[in-house]
């Protein structure tokens, strides 16, 4: 089930138009393994014939579905785990204290995948910050792909995804065993609320953030895409406000407006004061 370099390109082609997601000339590995699950699925005898099905029609949903399986969607509980200490021990602190006269914050998760960082995000707030039960908390978690989306929506993982950054004490009080798996207590899951976005394409409206959570996500962009993303959020961003990167992700020449915050081993970004 080899791709054409033809069939390959028109791929790329498509996977940027929709999600404006960058492939390289090297990853033809990588788009013969995430497509040959999809092609057999809908009976195709060859990747070829399956391509040459999708440069004949319109988009639609079968060509959804290949740009969602072109996403990555690699994520864990308490991922790196140094960001969410910062988040515990000085950007949580930091945002009550500065919003305790309106009692109100917004958290936003974008390209969340299967949902373990915005319920890291519920579980820490639930664990470490009381108080907040009595403010109006928002967690918005969003990502493109609708599979990904109802995956996090269930909250339900294996034993190898709970094991994966997820305290034991962690699982014991937040999840029920339920067969070989593990369900997110209910009390949880109503804390985080799903929402389909292309970050690469117009934004719906989303309510104005005290913590944005992009990480690991800009990497798949071209430089372009990166800034018109950075300029969106810094437009929504509350003063005061705190975004998150992934490790190997900076604002730096994309984006001056944005100042790097170490916080121990963690860095995060806040909008310069002017």
């Amino acid at each position: 089930m080899t791709l054409s370099v033809d069939s390959f390109n028109y791929i790329r082609r498509l996977v940027a138009e929709q999600s404006a997601i960058v492939l390289e000339d090297d990853k033809n590995y990588l788009v013969e393994s995430r497509l040959m699950p999809l092609a057999r699925r809908e009976g195709f005898a060859s990747l070829g014939q399956f391509v040459e099905k999708l440069e004949s029609e319109h988009y639609h949903s079968l060509h959804r579905q290949v740009v969602e399986a072109m996403t990555t969607n690699e994520t864990s509980f308490f991922r790196d785990f140094h960001p969410f200490e910062a988040l515990r021990k000085f950007v949580v602190p930091d945002l009550i204290a500065k919003r305790a006269g309106a009692r109100e914050l917004t958290i936003w998760c974008a390209a969340c995948s299967a949902g373990q960082e915005p319920y890291t995000l519920a579980m820490l707030l639930a664990e470490y910050f009381p108080q907040l039960a009595s403010w109006k908390t928002r967690i918005l978690a969003t990502d493109l792909s609708s599979e990904m989306l109802a995956r996090a929506r269930a909250a339900r993982y294996s034993q190898l995804e709970v094991n994966r950054g997820l305290p034991a004490s962690f699982l014991i009080k937040y999840f029920r065993k339920d067969g070989s798996n593990w369900q997110l207590h209910d009390a949880v899951r109503r804390m985080v609320e799903f929402q389909t976005i292309n970050l690469a394409a117009a934004w719906p409206p989303l309510p104005s953030a005290d913590l944005v959570m992009i990480r690991n996500v800009l990497i798949y962009f071209g430089t372009d895409t990166k800034k018109e993303i950075l300029g969106k959020v810094r437009r929504f961003l509350k003063p005061g406000g705190y975004l998150f990167l992934g490790a190997a992700e900076t604002t730096f020449n994309l984006d001056d407006s944005f100042e790097r915050i170490p916080l121990e081993r963690a860095t995060c970004y806040q909008v310069r004061k002017t």
